[in-house]
Order: structure tokens, then sequence, then C-alpha cells
């Protein structure tokens, strides 16, 4: 196929018609006046893209970073130069450390005033300059209009190949409006790989010898097809399955194999099955600080327990662990293969399997809290809403129990059905929210913050109203504290109390300013329920305020039983 030139037009206009080409609907920013021409460009073909003004560029990168986590090809955010790109970092941030594919527009001072410290000028490749800990895979700055889309089609393909994530592109604001016939690329596709033949059977060598092995699956580049192999490997070779932290809808949390999360918060009964396996499969997982709970369940550089690790990403294998077996393939490919592997007739751990699964079923019954709990709440959320609605949070101690309490039916059955940042980035999950609800504004979406987490994105209220928002409810867990900094430091720091304290608006009130339907403060179990339904038939987005005792953190413990462990210790 042959792409002949295009018509002169600005080079801004090139921009929309490249994302356009690689199927991109939506696009999340603040405008900026370093990039009118692409904005006018999404004026230009306004039906068949659009741009979703937020209400700070953080919002608007969190917004792309959920697009990125929902569908699986880059999300998409436009900011503008200096204090845009830096209000934007915490989105690229996050992208980075969840493997989401994203790309980043920045516009950027005109070619003629660079190096002189000219108006909100940076350099973002200095900024945000790649490596393995950083905020991009790739930073580039596109000088040439008629090279616009060459830079584009590379930033999507490194957005999505090998492990996934941000990319960031500057764009000179006189490049964007210089004249340019460069035709817009074809869609792009990551290029897959598959585990080597020599690979697989090493891997049947060691479940041969496994007596107590586990398999921890998470990461990005899931596919429902590849979720379903997950599930069929799982199913005829009789092992258990955890989810890594935040990654819970990789697999079916109904299924009888399902072993629970891991991560923050883990199953005491869980993290000791762990320590106690003989052989530890990860399968696209980082196998990061918080799935390993902090390097100690799995201990680097050469775990106790024999480890085979998948991944996509060629530099993450044997970067923090020097596994028994390292797999370079993508999860497209790995799981089939999997799947197709064929069990000897005897598998010595099948009561091992059936036991970590009722350990986890028995993590599911919790002790009664008076008068708000919020494991009652959880379970109230996941009897009422639809099985594939889209459950989003940001960081904070209130995120507990919906890991613990929420079974996500896993993405084969009902797709993304979890946004939650495993960077631990408070502010994450209302933005998100209002992403997923204008992305598949078919499905339910339901987002539990914290107060402090809430309030740091809670501007985007009007974005939701602006774009017609629907099902959409909020549920606001208001301890006027920041719940987990409070549990850090009772423990650290008994009845010391500095900073954790928030003063905070009337919620409700707030929420109706901005033209939200809200309940009444809701401060009991009982009144939960009703609340929920009228929220879900309101016909617009909703705001539950609950009001949680700041002495209540987990439904394992509380402030007064930390202070007091803490006080016993002699801190």
């Amino acid at each position: 196929m042959t792409f002949s030139a295009k018509p002169l037009r600005p080079a801004g206009h090139a921009l929309v018609e490249a994302l356009i080409a690689q199927g991109i609907d939506t696009a999340f920013g603040v405008p900026g006046e370093s990039f009118l021409a692409t904005l006018d460009g999404f004026y230009e073909h306004r039906d068949r893209i659009r741009f979703i003004a937020c209400r700070h560029e953080g919002g608007a990168s969190y917004m792309a970073e959920a697009q990125g986590k929902l569908t699986g090809r880059p999300g998409i955010c436009l900011v503008t130069r200096g204090p845009g790109a830096s209000n934007a970092a915490i989105g690229l941030h996050t992208a980075f450390q969840d493997s989401t594919p994203m790309i980043v527009f920045i516009g950027q001072v005109a070619s003629e005033q660079r190096d002189r410290e000219a108006f909100q000028e940076v350099d973002y490749r200095q900024m945000f300059g790649p490596g393995t800990l950083g905020f991009a895979k790739w930073v580039g700055e596109v000088q040439d209009a008629d090279r616009l889309p060459e830079y584009v089609a590379r930033a999507f393909h490194t957005a999505m190949q090998g492990r996934p994530g941000p990319v960031v592109l500057a764009l000179p604001e006189d490049m964007l409006r210089a004249p340019t016939a460069a035709p817009a690329l074809p869609r792009i596709d990551p290029a897959l790989s598959a585990p080597a033949p020599e690979a697989l059977l090493e891997l049947c060598r060691l479940l041969a010898t496994a007596k107590r092995p586990v398999v921890i699956a998470g990461g990005s580049g899931w596919t429902a097809a590849a979720c379903e192999a997950l599930e069929r490997f799982a199913e005829r070779w009789q092992l258990p399955v955890g989810c890594a932290f935040r990654f819970q809808d990789v697999f079916d949390n109904r299924h009888d194999h399902y072993a629970g999360d891991v991560g923050i918060g883990i199953s005491p009964k869980l993290a000791t099955r762990i320590g106690e396996a003989d052989l530890v499969i990860a399968v696209g997982a980082r196998l990061g600080e918080m799935t390993t709970g902090g390097y100690e369940l799995l201990k680097p550089p050469r775990p106790r327990q024999k480890l085979v690790h998948i991944h996509a990403g060629a530099e993450e294998l044997g970067r923090v662990y020097a596994a028994d077996l390292l797999v370079h393939s993508s999860m497209a490919c790995a799981a089939p293969a999997l799947a197709a592997l064929d069990p000897p007739p005897e598998l010595p751990w099948r009561e091992w399997t059936r036991a970590t699964h009722a350990d986890y079923e028995a993590n599911l019954v919790a002790t009664p809290v008076a008068p708000l709990d919020m494991a009652e709440v959880v379970k109230t959320i996941a009897r009422l809403v639809p099985p594939d609605s889209v459950l989003t949070n940001g960081a904070g101690n209130f995120s507990g129990w919906l890991h613990r309490y929420y079974r996500y039916p896993g993405l084969r059955h009902a797709g993304r059905t979890q946004l939650a940042p495993t960077s631990g980035a408070m502010g994450y999950g209302f933005p998100a929210a209002v992403a997923a609800a204008l992305l598949q504004p078919q499905r339910t979406v339901v987002n539990l913050a914290g107060d402090g987490d809430f309030l740091m994105t809670s501007q985007d209220m009007a974005t939701a109203i602006a774009y017609g928002v629907k099902r959409l409810v909020s549920i606001v867990v208001d301890n006027a504290s920041y719940g987990t900094i409070r549990m850090h430091q009772e423990r650290e720091y008994p009845g010391r109390v500095s900073g954790s304290d928030l003063g905070n608006p009337d919620f409700a009130a707030l929420a109706r300013a901005y033209g939200w339907w809200a309940s009444e403060r809701v401060d009991v179990t009982a009144a939960f329920e009703p609340a929920l339904r009228a929220a879900l038939d309101c016909g617009g987005p909703a705001l539950i305020h609950l009001r949680l005792d700041a002495d209540v953190i987990t439904s394992r413990t509380t402030l007064a039983a930390i202070r007091a462990s803490a006080l016993q210790k002699g801190r």
C-alpha cells in the first residue's frame, strides 16, 4: 500500500490526522497557546475525534493513563509547556510504574527562541529523560513538520512495544504552524514475542518436581483471549493463581483456583503460602516492591523458591531476580503456549490449590464493624452494580477494603474492570473514573476515594458535567485525615499527630455546586444501600459521602491498636 502526499495543511492538523489513523477518538488535556494549531486540528476533525478539556493537567494525564489501561493502546494527553508539562508529570510517572502505554504531547517554545530560557521553556529530554527508573521510555522533539507523522508512529511503537509505557513528544509552536503535505502513517500494532520451545520444556520440568507451586499474574498487555488461556492453564495444571498488586482483573476472582491479591494488605495466609511455595511462576508481573511485600515474599537476587519469570520486556528479565527460568514473551503468546502444555496424569498439589482458594474465601468473611462497615459497603457495591462495571481508586488506606472484598470478574468476562495506580498516586481514581465514563459510556463506573485522595483532583467534576457523563458514582470515604500517613505516624511516633489531620468541605454541597446528584451523609451501614440505589438511578453523575471514624484504618486494624503496639515496643 502506498501513501500519497496530502494537501498542504498546518502540522498541528497533521498531528490530529495521525492520531485518527492510529484509532484514537479521544484525547485529554488542558489547552495552551503553545499548541493552538493542534487545537484547530481537533476542530477541523471534530466529527472523528474529540479533545476533552480538563481542569488540571494532572487530572488530564491521569485520564490518559486510564485510557491506556482500558484500551491497551496509548492514552493521549496534550499539555502546554513549562507549568503544563510539570503538572502532567504525575500521570507520566504512574504510566511508567504501571507499564501503561501513553503519549504526552507538550507544546514547546518556538524554535528561534530555544536555549534562551524563553517564557516557560524547559528541555524535556532533560526533564523526562528515559531510563530504567524515570518518567518515559522515550522523549523526542519534532523540529521538522514533514517528519511529524514519523515521530508519532515511533511514539506509538515505543509506547506499546515490550514493556508498555509512556512517551513524551515536544512540539515547537512554529513547527505546528508550518505547512506540510506529509501523510499519516498506517495503524501500528506491537510486534509480539513468543516463548522459546526450550523454555516451555524447562517449565514443564520445573513443574514436574514441584509440590507447592503458585502463579502470580499481572502487568499489562493482557487480552481477553490471553486471560482465557491463563485460566485454561490453571485448570489443566490445577494451579492456584494470585494477582499482582492492582492487577486483580487479570484472573476471575470467582474462579475456584483464585488465590487472592498479592499486594498491600495481602492475606497473611496467602503470604505464608507464597513463602512456603517451592515454585513461583510470575506471568506478566514485574515483581515490584508492592507485589513482593517489600522484596520479602521473594528475596532478591536469588529467591528461596524456584522462580519462573515470564515478561514482555526483555530489559525486565533478570533486572532484580536471578530466576531459574527467564521467558521473554508477550502475554498474547505466553498464555496460549502455557495453556497448550500437557500436564502429567498425577498432580501432587491438588489439595494445596484447593486449600489456597479456601483461604481466599475465608478472607472474605469480615468481622462486623459499627457504625459504618466498609466491608459491607464494598459487598453492597458488588451486589448492586452490573458485573462489567469499572471500579477505580487512588491511593489511601480506604482502598484496602476494595481490594479485599470486591471480586473482579476478570478481563476475559467483562473487559478491564480495575483502574488503580500501582505507583501509589493519590488523586488517580476520580479522573480515571471520569475517563472511563467518557470512553465507555455504556458501562457503570464506580470510584472509591478517600477524602484527601478525592480533593486532589475533584475539580474534574466540572469536566464530567461539561461532557455529559451519566453512569458515574463517586463514593468519598471521609475520615478527616490522610489515613495511611496517620497509620504510619502512629506506628513510628504514637500519639504525636502532625500534618495528617484534614479540614474537609461538605462533600455533598460541593458536588451539588458542580451539578452532581449527592446523597445525604452516610454514617451507618444500613444507610448505604438506599444511597447507592438512588445514585445509580439518578440519571447523572452522583456522589455519596461516607463519614468514617478516623480510628478505623482497615478491617484488621485500628489506630488505637497500632498506637498501643508501638508504645509497647517503646517507640
